[in-house]
């Protein structure tokens, strides 16, 4: 699929928005709305979108809006990535890519505010190397309970969705970690590095980006313990800062329902019933416990009560298998 890119003349390109996008055409479609009607001049940024899942739907969406926005600006650029697949690699091929000397960075879910670039350029003084803008998130009227769970990138003050960076500052850093899937592990990671670099970052309320939450789908919080794999490869990578800003201490309660599940099963196979109900009444009372604090303070429907009733179950075996799944595939010592 070709790269499709407008002509522009050199040096005028001050700013470079890379796009990540993976097949969600409403949702890129509402963002490059917002992008296209910044009351920075539009000569001035591009807007790189990398798609990550190449399609035709998508370049077509790409080349509509910039028939629509050829005269004003801004310019923009569409890449496929063919090559290795997640929010770090599609970051990388579109700041690799970029003309500007500063990098913004925003998802396909976001919706920037029409004075966000500008107060963002402004906000990169000669002193500052890496600004972090105000990620607003717009949680809906119904919530499930997997929604109130907001992603550690999201609620850290550094978030790749609202970020804005030197490209030298990228290139010492050489870029996002491909190997992180997860977008927040990703966050994490180059926040991470950055502060190992003694990068200078600041923040700039002003520079707002609303992030509009969609209910989660039934089981979800089930599906996100996978992330603990990449923990194991985070923890690896920055152990102290990792157990400062991330966890202090691994999930024991999860440990330990995991056990005495393991320990109810073992002995009802090997035909101890009494221990095997000991062990089972302990199980049933930590996933009540879990239960309840997830529950606590909150309003649910029946259907959401559900949900967190029979995900509380699985969530403890599921989260340290994972764990211990990253421990493994990267050989480190982590719980």
């Amino acid at each position: 699929m070709p790269v499709m890119t407008p002509r522009t003349a050199s040096g005028t390109v001050k700013l470079s928005v890379v796009v990540p996008t993976g097949g969600r055409m409403d949702l890129l479609d509402r963002c490059l709305d917002a992008l296209t009607r910044q009351t920075l001049p539009g000569t001035s940024y591009e807007v790189i979108v990398v798609d990550d899942e190449p399609n035709h739907n998508t370049l077509h969406l790409v080349a509509g809006w910039r028939t629509r926005t050829l005269e004003r600006g801004p310019r923009l650029v569409y890449l496929p990535n063919s090559n290795r697949h997640g929010p770090a690699a599609a970051r990388n091929l579109g700041w690799r890519s970029a003309q500007g000397a500063i990098l913004a960075f925003t998802d396909e879910d976001a919706v920037p505010a029409p004075t966000w670039l500008s107060q963002g350029l402004a906000g990169m003084h000669d002193h500052v190397d890496v600004l972090c803008g105000r990620l607003d998130m717009r949680l809906p009227a119904r919530l499930t309970e997997d929604a109130h769970h907001v992603p550690q990138a999201h609620d850290d003050e550094f978030s790749i969705a609202n970020c804005f960076c030197r490209k030298s500052v990228l290139e010492r850093v050489e870029g996002f970690d491909e190997r992180f899937e997860q977008a927040s592990h990703c966050d994490a990671d180059l926040h991470f590095r950055l502060l190992a670099l003694d990068a200078r970052i600041a923040h700039a309320p002003e520079a707002l980006v609303v992030l509009p939450l969609q209910p989660a789908p039934w089981g979800a919080s089930l599906v996100r313990t996978r992330a603990a794999v990449f923990d194991a490869l985070l923890y690896k990578k920055h152990p102290q800062l990792y157990r400062e800003r991330i966890a202090a201490a691994p999930p024991w309660d999860y440990y330990l329902a995991a056990a005495v599940l393991l320990a109810a099963l073992g002995a009802l196979v090997a035909g101890h019933n009494a221990l095997a109900l000991l062990a089972g009444l302990g199980w049933l009372a930590l996933t009540a416990r879990l239960c309840r604090q997830r529950l606590r303070g909150k309003r649910y429907r029946a259907a959401q009560i559900a949900d967190v009733i029979v995900t509380s179950a699985l969530i403890p075996p599921l989260a340290v298998f994972w764990r211990l799944t990253g421990a493994i595939r990267y050989r480190v010592r982590f719980t």
